[in-house]
């Protein structure tokens, strides 16, 4: 499956932003869809992931009540709506896929659990 990510964009804290992750070549409703990010001189760190259905969702504690992911099956689109923007969340943020059921949060976070990645797309927050 191919992943295409968008909406990265320079903002001002507390400012919002909504990314999108489109997916083509396979069935999309067969993955859980992530975000991850990566800021510079950093690891990749898990975001946010959403189950098949989007019956299920986990977050990282750092965007709990400030992010929220969300899919469209019939667009095979994955969505993050980003609020309450910091200068810490700066990083670039790749969308993922992961086949399988997702088994809670830990089980999430883990990065080799994912397939196939985006490209990323830049967010920068400015204080």
């Amino acid at each position: 499956v191919q992943l295409q990510a968008s909406g990265g964009g320079l903002v001002q804290a507390g400012a919002s932003l909504r990314l999108s992750c489109t997916a083509s070549g396979r069935t999309f409703s067969r993955y859980g869809m992530g975000w991850f990010r990566q800021a510079p001189g950093k690891e990749r760190e898990f975001v946010t992931v959403i189950s098949k259905s989007g019956g299920n969702t986990y977050y990282a504690d750092s965007v709990k009540g400030r992010f929220t992911i969300s899919r469209d099956n019939a667009k095979n689109t994955v969505y993050l709506q980003m609020n309450s923007l910091k200068p810490e969340d700066t990083a670039v943020y790749y969308c993922a896929a992961r086949e399988g059921t997702l088994y809670g949060l830990a089980d999430s976070r883990l990065i080799w659990k994912y397939d196939y990645w985006g490209q990323g797309t830049q967010v920068t927050v400015s204080s």
